[in-house]
C-alpha cells in the first residue's frame, strides 16, 4: 500500500478496538497457554519492557520493521523481535522506553517516531517479561544505524506481505520449554516467527485489516 494512503487510515488504527487474547491465541504455541493462564501465580513478579511496532514508507510503499537479534547464551537468541527492550527507572512510561529503545537499536530518533497507540501487553514466560508493544508510524525514509552488539541485520517487511495469510504456517520447532513441537508461526523472508513477537502481530494484522476491510465498505 501507498504510504500516502496509509496515513489516511491512521486516525481509525488509533481508535480501533483491540481484540486481545483472541488474536494472541491465534498464534500462541499450545504448550504456552497454560503458562500464560499461570503468568502471575506464586511471587512471578515479571521484568517489564517496550517495543516499536513501526510503519514507515520505502520507496513510497508501506513497511514494517523487525529485527533479527543477535545469537547470544538466552532464551531469545537469534529471534526476529520488535525494536524495543527493558523498561529503566528513569522511563517516565512504557512509550519512552519503546521510543529509547528504537533509537538505540536501530538509530532512528524519537523525534522521527509518533505513538499511535498502545497494543496488548502480553507476558513472556521463558524470560518472565511484560512487553508493552505500540503502533507507531515513521512519516519519512528512514536510514537505520544498527546496533551491533544487540542487532544482527534487519527485515523490512512490506505491508501487503504482512497482511496475506500465505505467511501463516504451522512450524516443528525445539524450544526453551519443550522439544519437536508444533508451533502457529509466521514465514516472514525465510525466518520462522512464533511466540510472543508472532502474538503481537497477530494483534497488530487483525486490527489492520478490520479496519482496512471495514473503509472499503
Amino acid at each position: 500500500m501507498d504510504f500516502q494512503h496509509f496515513l489516511e487510515y491512521v486516525p481509525h488504527f488509533a481508535q480501533a478496538k483491540l481484540p486481545a487474547m483472541e488474536a494472541h491465541l491465534k498464534m500462541a504455541p499450545f504448550e504456552r497457554m497454560e503458562s500464560l493462564k499461570n503468568a502471575f501465580s506464586g511471587n512471578k513478579d515479571p521484568r517489564m519492557a517496550a517495543v516499536m511496532m513501526l510503519f514507515y514508507p520505502k520507496n513510497g510503499m508501506t513497511h514494517l520493521v523487525l529485527i533479527v537479534r543477535n545469537a547470544y547464551e538466552g532464551v531469545h537468541s537469534g529471534q526476529i523481535a520488535f525494536p524495543g527492550g527493558k523498561w529503566e527507572t528513569e522511563d517516565e512510561d512504557f512509550s519512552v522506553t519503546a521510543l529509547r529503545e528504537t533509537h538505540e537499536e536501530v538509530g532512528i530518533r524519537p523525534s522521527q517516531m509518533e505513538i499511535i497507540k498502545l497494543f496488548t501487553p502480553t507476558y513472556i514466560p521463558p524470560s518472565n517479561f511484560m512487553v508493552y508493544p505500540y503502533l507507531g508510524i515513521c512519516k519519512e525514509e528512514v536510514c537505520f544505524v544498527l546496533d551491533p552488539t544487540e542487532v544482527s541485520s534487519i527485515i523490512e517487511l512490506p505491508l501487503s506481505v504482512f497482511l496475506s495469510d500465505k505467511i501463516i504456517i504451522e512450524a516443528k520447532l525445539t524450544t526453551s520449554y519443550a522439544e519437536n513441537i508444533s508451533v502457529p508461526a509466521f514465514d516472514i523472508e525465510g525466518h520462522v516467527v512464533w511466540g510472543a513477537t508472532a502474538m503481537m502481530l497477530s494483534e497488530l494484522k487483525d486490527v489492520l485489516k478490520s479496519v482496512l476491510e471495514a473503509e472499503k465498505c
